[in-house]
């Protein structure tokens, strides 16, 4: 049986740290930005807004997480 081939790490210590910073960030604006449309009583549908700085979170952190 063909065991699975070992994954290496294509950045630094140095990249991963930025990329987790970037989806730390974006995630504190995420957070800003959601309490900022909750609390001004904006309709529900513009919450989608906060879509496009969630998914740079998630990539910043599942980037780091694999060391890519």
């Amino acid at each position: 049986m063909a065991s699975a081939p070992e994954r290496r790490a294509n950045i630094g210590p140095r990249g991963r740290r930025k990329r987790l910073n970037a989806g730390l960030v974006a995630f504190a604006i995420s957070v800003a930005l959601g309490a900022a449309l909750i609390a001004g009583g904006t309709a529900p549908r513009w919450r989608l807004v906060l879509a496009l700085p969630l998914f740079v979170a998630a990539l910043g952190y599942f980037q780091a997480r694999d060391k890519t």
